[in-house]
């Protein structure tokens, strides 16, 4: 080890046949080996972290006779560039530089280097584009025209030259905000262009050239990425299209080239080019006919083919979608429109193949072609010529064709609709598990790629369906062989129908399952036609007696959306009816639910509270919850009277069970009911908290004897699961309570012991996260009436959670997420209670919210931080602003800037940057009406003021922090931070400083631009609604959301 230790003497030569045996040691696994592994490894690590280790990398790359040690080398190297390039002096830059570009063309010029060392050339090519990020244009104006020139003396040169221009135009416009600053970036992309010329000429020459295959498909790759951004002049003054259509039928280059004539076929252009893409899209045409004719049975071919072929079909749809997408408005003028149709018939064909990614493609395009002929069918804008929706405009003065673009496209709708209804994908499903309490619970399974795919394939046969109602109807009988009747009313007689006449119980519960979805799925339907509706939850009822699996749920769900959307129905007296038909299904309530498991029953109970709700009348309302409620009423006061002759009695598993399904009961109908709700509540609370009290120091007994692991045990789960669904209960009363003073008066004080006191008691293994969610939820509902109680809900809540949650960062992540919540809505709703700590118990609060955002776990950092710019709003606007200001604002200040700039936090960016934008502008604002600096140490002059003085102290945090920046860039950094007070541009500048350090440089900076991500995001979903909204039958009946749903009576 003595001899390996010399690797790290800078001083000698460096023996690279040592380091080839170290670099070997270090990644051999043998037995027995692992002592001498995690040697070499700390060894290499040292001498990678030495700041002189770069300087061995030309004689370690020369000498090496392992290629893992030349690749250890380059990484050495890597990190130079990226991180130290400033820094170094500018003859060592260029002596990096010279040996770099010496020892690519080194590998370059011979052909059987190239082959075999091609991985190894292609790591050098990434160094030397580092490079170029740092020095081009300005230290290395010369860069493209030396390639360009040396790229013309051999043919592998060129094709590695290519490869490099490749790489540089997708660092430049791909992948450049993630870690250059916008001024740079700009620099780049502007230079590239001016020099475009000669990069054009290049390819130009090859392309007329060589013959060579692999230079020809480098320089098809290398267009394909530069097509998306160049001077469009490029494109259609030259033959380089022309170029590209030719070598399209040729097998060798068939992909790459579609692949550039794809980026072509994508560009949006002024109108005067419209004539050029005609001509390109009849061009092309004509060459695909004969390299895939007509007849040829794409899914089938597609099914047998290589990985060539296939990977074509691929392309094929994108360049079809591609051009379309931007000109088919252009294509939709000329005279004959056989060629169009040809294109759409492809792209019909094609999204037949039985490949996800490939059907996502054509179906991503049908979702924007069919809402287009809709929306020019609706808005006059029909006759073919006029422009294409999206599309740039096309030429005027067209002849017009009788019946537009719906008539025109009649053949195409009509194959779409088949593929639609052929090829529906699954909606989403329901399951039922078992959940860790023990309880059988729904759980909707969600594929969400499916689930996409159904939502934008149901879009585009709504679509479709207003197109040409007569024909969407025609092609689903036929697919379901009932030509004879109208489409709704024959599925649903005929499915019922056939539940009568088959056999076996599998089928039966088949057919029950179709009928269930059918007829949840149009609840306007039902609503019109109220025998129809009483027939369907008749059967419904039948269904909840047939235990085949999965049955009874569905029959259960089913009436549950139902009711949502009918409930009024229920509750009104119905033509040729005795009495409303809540009074018929409170009679037979016992037999309806008597083979129901208690999760259906629950889910039973929440749609009757849904009807129960609709009934407008206070005195028949109660009476039918009182009704609803009997049978769960019963067993409480059982079990109640039973415990008060032997309290043993709620010890036993049965009855523990029971109060929990009563409790969960009591949960569904809340749930649906709302504030009506309120004398059944009345009927339970008292005895509910007698209860809760007993389960808390049965559970709290058996932690504090048994340990840990009696948590886990069956019998304390079912009684916390009674505690959690009781806290549950009182919080679900205290969101659709409608009387504030009530539940401040009544209800609060009631629980403060029961709840609070219990908690406190309570070891921490026995404390429910729930507690932490109802106090939030009751501050944040009663408001400043809650004010009087904070200071007896900190003291019980606040330091013996805070003690739990800050051990580690694992323990305890519901009480965490929870504990923050309740904080955030003391600071909202009772912001006043603050003023009143002590100093002690304030710091506590600041600590725990730093706490907070420094977490690593997402949530919780998010949470930390909206809460701190909440508290920090709050107390500038308050009387309090100096002296909080003075005692905590250096404080917050660097915590952020630490977390900011640690990598760990990136997703937080847009808080953190709200947060010190917060911090900055205040300081100009005259919040803070005293000094920030410690006036006994500097005197009360040191600083004209605290705007300067903060200037001084961030400027000295960062350049410690950040020894790797120059002291004009930290000067630069912290001056943008104080000038710029519009938030957009500060968060820019910010952005800019971080992917200038070295924490942010080597990883992915995605997260900095999450917020510019999410604002897009929400922006299109808004967009999106408009649209659903606007088009009947778009939104399913069954989530529609509108007036009609309560006042359909």
């Amino acid at each position: 080890m003595a001899d390996v230790a010399s690797l790290l003497d800078f001083s000698k030569p460096i023996d690279v046949g040592l380091l080839d045996a170290t670099v070997n040691s270090s990644m051999q696994s043998v037995a027995g080996g692992e002592q001498q592994r995690a040697a070499a490894e700390k060894l290499l690590l040292e001498f990678q972290e030495h700041p002189q280790a770069w300087t061995r990398v030309d004689t370690i790359l020369e000498t090496s006779q392992s290629q893992p040690t030349k690749y250890f080398a380059l990484q050495i190297l890597e990190s130079v560039i990226r991180f130290k390039w400033g820094a170094l002096p500018l003859e060592q830059r260029e002596g990096i530089k010279n040996y770099l570009s010496n020892l690519i063309i080194r590998f370059s010029t011979s052909e059987e280097l190239f082959r075999k060392e091609s991985t190894f050339v292609n790591k050098l090519n990434i160094l030397l584009v580092q490079i170029l990020k740092h020095d081009w244009p300005a230290r290395w104006k010369s860069f493209i025209p030396d390639l360009v020139a040396a790229s013309r003396t051999s043919e592998t040169l060129c094709e590695n030259s290519m490869k490099i221009l490749k790489l540089l135009s997708e660092e430049v416009f791909d992948f450049a905000r993630l870690d250059l600053t916008q001024a740079k970036t700009k620099e780049l992309k502007q230079t590239l262009t001016v020099e475009f010329k000669a990069i054009h000429e290049l390819c130009v020459f090859v392309l007329n050239n060589t013959r060579k295959p692999e230079l020809i498909r480098a320089t098809l790759d290398t267009l394909s990425v530069f097509l998306t951004w160049v001077p469009m002049g490029y494109i259609f003054e030259g033959n380089l299209l022309e170029m590209l259509l030719q070598l399209f039928p040729q097998a060798p280059f068939r992909n790459v080239a579609l692949q550039c004539l794809t980026e072509v076929g994508s560009l949006q252009m002024s109108t005067e080019f419209n004539p050029q893409f005609a001509q390109f899209y009849e061009y092309f045409m004509r060459q695909l006919l004969l390299v895939v004719p007509q007849t040829v049975n794409i899914p089938e071919a597609y099914e047998k083919g290589t990985d060539d072929q296939q990977k074509f079909v691929q392309n094929l749809a994108l360049f079809f979608t591609s051009f379309f997408k931007v000109h088919i408005g252009v294509l939709e003028t000329m005279n004959n429109h056989e060629l169009l149709l040809t294109g759409l018939d492809y792209l019909v064909n094609i999204s037949y193949v039985d490949n996800t990614e490939v059907f996502k493609t054509c179906l991503d395009y049908w979702n924007f072609f069919v809402p287009d002929i809709y929306t020019s069918s609706c808005t006059g804008a029909d006759p073919v010529g006029v422009a294409f929706m999206f599309a740039p405009p096309t030429t005027l003065n067209v002849p017009q064709t009788p019946g537009g673009r719906k008539l025109l496209y009649r053949p195409i709708l009509s194959k779409l609709r088949q593929l639609m209804i052929c090829r529906m994908a699954k909606p989403e499903e329901v399951i039922v598990v078992e959940d860790e309490n023990g309880n059988i619970v729904r759980e909707t399974m969600k594929d969400n790629d499916v689930l996409a795919q159904y939502k934008s394939m149901r879009e585009t046969l709504v679509y479709l369906c207003h197109l040409d109602y007569d024909d969407t109807e025609h092609q689903m009988l036929e697919k379901l062989r009932m030509q004879e009747n109208r489409f709704l009313v024959t599925v649903i007689r005929d499915l019922l129908n056939l539940c009568e006449v088959t056999r076996g119980k599998d089928n039966k519960a088949v057919i029950a399952s179709n009928i269930m979805y059918v007829v949840g799925q149009y609840p306007k339907f039902l609503r019109a036609h109220w025998k129809f509706l009483k027939t369907v939850v008749n059967k419904l009822f039948e269904f909840m007696h047939e235990t085949h699996p999965g049955v009874q749920d569905m029959a259960c769900d089913t009436f549950l959306k139902i009711c949502n959307k009918c409930r009024r129905k229920f509750v009104v007296l119905q033509v040729q009816e005795r009495e409303p038909f809540i009074c018929e299904l409170l009679n037979g309530l016992t037999e309806t639910i008597q083979d129901l498991q208690p999760h259906q029953i629950h889910t039973f109970y929440e749609a009757v509270g849904l009807m129960i709700g609709a009934e407008s009348d206070p005195s028949k309302r109660d009476d039918y919850l009182h009704r609803l409620m009997g049978p769960p009423n019963t067993t409480w006061s059982q079990i109640l009277a039973q415990a008060r002759a032997n309290p043993e009695v709620l010890k036993q598993q049965e009855v523990v069970k029971s109060i929990q399904n009563v409790l969960q009961t009591n949960v569904s109908v809340c749930t649906s009911l709302g504030q009506p709700f309120l004398v059944q509540f009345n009927v339970i609370f008292g005895d509910m908290l007698q209860v809760y009290r007993l389960y808390s120091e049965l559970i709290s007994s058996a932690i504090t004897t048994g340990g840990a692991n009696a948590a886990r045990t069956t019998f304390i789960k079912y009684m916390r699961s009674v505690k959690k669904v009781a806290l549950k209960l009182i919080e679900m009363f205290v969101d659709k309570c409608d009387d504030p003073q009530l539940l401040a008066a009544t209800y609060v004080p009631a629980m403060m012991d029961p709840l609070l006191g219990d908690y406190a008691r309570s070891v921490p293994d026995a404390r429910d996260a729930e507690v932490l969610s109802l106090m939030a939820a009751i501050i944040n509902k009663l408001r400043q009436l809650m004010e009087p109680e904070v200071p007896r809900v900190f003291e019980a809540l606040f330091e013996c959670t805070l003690t739990m949650i800050t051990r580690n960062f694992e323990d305890y992540p519901e009480h965490r997420l929870q504990f923050f919540a309740l904080l955030h809505a003391i600071v909202n709703s009772c912001f006043n209670t603050l003023y009143l700590m002590n100093p002690a118990q304030l710091k506590l609060v600041i600590d725990s919210i730093v706490w907070a955002f420094r977490h690593t776990e997402r949530n919780v950092a998010e949470t930390g931080l909206a809460l701190l710019h909440d508290m920090l709003v709050q107390f500038a606007g308050s009387e309090y602003a100096t002296q909080f200001h003075q005692t905590y604002y250096l404080h917050l200040l660097n915590e952020i800037l630490a977390v900011m700039t640690d990598s760990f936090h990136k997703p937080g960016f847009k808080s953190q940057a709200r947060i010190l934008h917060h911090l900055f502008t205040i300081l100009d604002a005259n919040v803070i009406k005293a000094p920030l600096w410690d006036v006994a140490a500097k005197g009360p002059t040191a600083y004209p003021t605290n705007s300067a003085f903060v200037r001084v102290h961030v400027m000295g945090l960062l350049s410690t922090s950040f020894p790797n920046l120059s002291q004009p860039q930290v000067s630069a950094c912290v001056s943008g931070m104080f000038e710029y007070k519009d938030f957009s541009a500060f968060k820019h500048h910010l952005r800019d400083f971080l992917v200038q350090t070295k924490q942010f440089a080597s990883q992915d900076n995605a997260d900095l631009f999450a917020e510019d991500v999410e604002k897009q995001v929400v922006e299109q979903r808004e967009a999106r609604q408009r649209v659903l909204s606007a088009i009947p039958g778009l939104i399913p009946q069954a989530d529609a959301v509108g007036a009609e749903d309560m006042n359909d009576g």
